[in-house]
């Protein structure tokens, strides 16, 4: 196969998928999107920061469920993948069939939650305490799905009940069960994960993690898993709910531009840089080892 012939089948805001028969290789690439507009800015390093991360996460969950990962390492994949652009940002995937859900979970009330929250006292149909602040951790965390929109569109939350009949549509007689099962998947990843990033300074206020089926029906973790790009990271030590919080994730370009309006979807130079560094300290903590 020549250098040339490979073309991603699917290219989403960030990855790059190629088909590799049995298998696929999933591509982070450096590209960056807000509010679900992909900007005209690399962030150098970035992809690798996110498969990196992902890897680390897959590793220490699969005690819970099976993931997608069969590598990260470009040696096992097909001689194009052996170029310098694909080394540390490429991961080799078993084939899924991915159920359309965004699963979303909440530990802590930030974001569209608390704007929400502030309107009647719900977050995506579920009843919270009174008298939450902003960034409050909530007694339990909370699933909140949504349906999985195509590029341009966005995502559109759900409840849970509305979850079952959405995936019975899809998979017929199977709504309920997987709807269940995405639900305890999810808070069980997440507490899990959760529990060891406070013992190494980092907050997970809120992730999201997608699921696909293998061929004997089974649920498997797929896409990417516990990134700054998927999740709210928050230092511990400068925690302090009332208001918003500092931030490891892709907030600070999200900020940045909304102070910023015509900015023409291009971050400035030492904000992208201020952005990987972010990413960078976030992957040195959790893994406790520099990338």
């Amino acid at each position: 196969m020549s250098i040339q012939d490979l073309k991603p089948i699917k290219e989403g805001k960030v990855r790059e998928i190629y088909d590799n028969g049995d298998s696929l290789i999933m591509v982070a690439t450096d590209r960056i999107s807000c509010f679900d507009v992909i900007l005209d800015n690399k962030v150098d390093k970035k992809g690798t920061v996110l498969t990196q991360m992902s890897r680390f996460w897959f590793d220490m969950t699969k005690d819970i469920l099976p993931n997608h990962m069969i590598s990260v390492d470009v040696k096992d994949m097909p001689e194009f993948f052996q170029q310098e652009r694909f080394d540390g940002n490429s991961m080799l995937c078993r084939k899924l069939t991915m159920i359309p859900v965004e699963c979303i979970v909440r530990g802590y009330i930030t974001g569209s939650g608390w704007a929400s929250y502030q309107k009647d006292g719900t977050v995506c149909g579920i009843t919270l305490p009174e008298g939450l602040k902003e960034s409050d951790k909530l007694p339990e965390p909370i699933y909140t799905p949504s349906t999985k929109a195509e590029i341009g569109d966005h995502d559109e939350n759900i409840s849970f009940e509305q979850s079952v009949s959405y995936l019975e549509k899809r998979f017929p007689g199977k709504g309920q069960e997987y709807a269940e099962k995405l639900r305890d998947y999810t808070i069980a990843l997440y507490k899990k994960c959760a529990e060891y990033a406070l013992g190494r300074g980092i907050i997970i206020a809120d992730t999201k993690f997608e699921f696909g089926l293998d061929e004997q029906g089974n649920i498997v973790l797929g896409d990417e898993m516990l990134t700054p790009d998927s999740s709210r990271f928050w230092p511990a030590d400068q925690y302090e709910p009332g208001h918003g919080q500092p931030s490891f994730d892709k907030q600070f370009a999200r900020d940045w531009l909304k102070a910023n309006p015509g900015n023409n979807w291009v971050l400035p130079q030492d904000v992208v840089q201020k952005t990987i560094d972010k990413y960078l300290q976030a992957y040195e903590m959790l893994t406790g080892k520099p990338l």
